[in-house]
């Protein structure tokens, strides 16, 4: 094994113990702590502060620890949650979630950062074989993270307890520390002898949406957070609560789980043939049919199977807006790379909060509708982003010279 893979490989495993971990206990929240809706409130304030830390702190994090001790840090955060619910109160909870909050932003823009910088230095001057690195690294981190969902469901369900919680998070943060080589070290040491102004660090992630293409990946970025949002929570209360009971939302939850997982990887290597642009048409048209399916679907405890198709499909899509929504970040942002994964994070966790917010507000069909408007509007946007690609590139750069000097013969002809 190279070094870069044995790198991407520790990467996921870190982030498969330490999300195990946390979402068996994350989906135990509003029944271990659901006394003055304490568990409900938690997780809301660990949303926002994610928010909060995607727009001021992963650039200037990253910069100043590198990669690998910005994700070791963040995982501390993250271990200060689970100590917090060995006596869970408004006290002990509430702050240790506004630390996991303001950790999550650049936990997660360091790992993107981490598996971009491998795949460049895995490829070197090839620019092709970046891209192909860069969704295969992508590929086979949500393989790993993505059973995350399976193991932490279980985990629920048996209630194997919180102390297991505990020793496995801890165990994520050992590992990145002991295993993970610091492979932009000399590029934080650079950085922290010359730093810029901190106001300017801090506005980083915002004066990046002065990039059109940024602006333009905004909505699908968005939509990724709200189609995640409608799986996990809408889904699960409108069909499968109603017409099963709540003892069977672990089970289609560990179906979507091992279906994304498989389908990261393999949409991880299938894209070096087929291209992304039509794995996120792939991905467009299953989210689609399926919510036309569930415009006319009425479940019933009879149709069982059906109960876990949907699930299937609808994370077979996700692969594709995990994997390459992550890789096209960067490919498209490989000189912005951190500010870039913080307006990721940010908007992605904004379609989260939107989801949560009008879940209780809005009947099913109102989602839906709402989803298949911003579906179609991303991918629109998400089209205008493969042009200017394309006409960056050599090909398509070529191709306009070729246009050009075609209009200026005619041209001259006519004249």
């Amino acid at each position: 094994m190279g070094r870069n893979l044995k790198n991407v490989v520790v990467v996921s495993l870190g982030f498969l113990s330490l999300f195990t971990a946390y979402g068996s206990l994350q989906n135990l929240q509003s029944s271990l702590n659901s006394e003055e809706g304490l568990g409900v409130a938690s997780l809301s304030i660990i949303y926002a502060a994610l928010i909060l830390s995607s727009i001021f702190l992963p650039p200037i994090i990253i910069k100043n620890l590198g990669s690998k001790w910005t994700i070791v840090v963040s995982m501390a955060c993250y271990v200060t949650y689970f100590l917090s619910n060995i006596y869970p109160c408004w006290a002990t909870l509430i702050p240790t979630c506004v630390i996991l909050g303001l950790g999550g932003a650049p936990l997660w823009s360091a790992k993107c950062t981490y598996l971009t910088i491998s795949a460049n230095q895995e490829a070197g001057r090839n620019s092709s074989r970046v891209r192909h690195l860069v969704n295969q690294y992508f590929g086979i981190f949500f393989l790993l993270f993505q059973s995350s969902a399976v193991w932490g469901n279980l985990m629920s369900a048996l209630i194997l307890g919180q102390d297991s919680n505990r020793g496995v998070a801890v165990l994520a943060m050992v590992l990145v520390a002991v295993f993970l080589d610091d492979i932009d070290r000399e590029a934080a040491q650079a950085y922290r002898k010359k730093r810029e102004p901190m106001s300017r660090e801090f506005l980083a992630t915002f004066r990046h949406l002065k990039d059109k293409r940024q602006l333009l990946l905004v909505p699908l970025t968005v939509y990724s957070g709200l189609e995640q949002g409608f799986l996990s929570g809408d889904y699960n209360k409108y069909y499968v609560t109603c017409a099963l009971g709540i003892y069977f939302v672990g089970y289609t939850m560990i179906c979507a789980g091992a279906t994304n997982s498989l389908c990261s990887l393999a949409f991880g290597k299938l894209s070096q043939y087929t291209g992304r642009v039509a794995l996120f048409i792939l991905a467009a048209v299953l989210n689609f049919a399926c919510i036309i399916a569930f415009l006319h679907w009425r479940p019933h405890p009879g149709q069982l199977p059906i109960f876990f198709v949907f699930p299937a499909l609808w994370a077979m899509a996700d692969a594709v807006w995990q994997t390459q929504l992550n890789a096209l970040y960067g490919v498209v942002f490989p000189d912005q790379s951190e500010a870039a994964f913080s307006n990721y994070r940010m908007w992605e966790s904004t379609g989260f909060v939107i989801s949560f917010a009008y879940s209780n507000f809005l009947c099913v069909n109102v989602k839906l509708y709402i989803l298949i408007g911003s579906l179609l509007v991303s991918m629109a946007l998400y089209g205008w982003v493969e042009y200017e690609e394309w006409q960056n590139s050599p090909a398509g750069a070529q191709k306009c010279d070729v246009i050009s000097e075609e209009d200026r013969e005619d041209r001259e002809m006519t004249a």
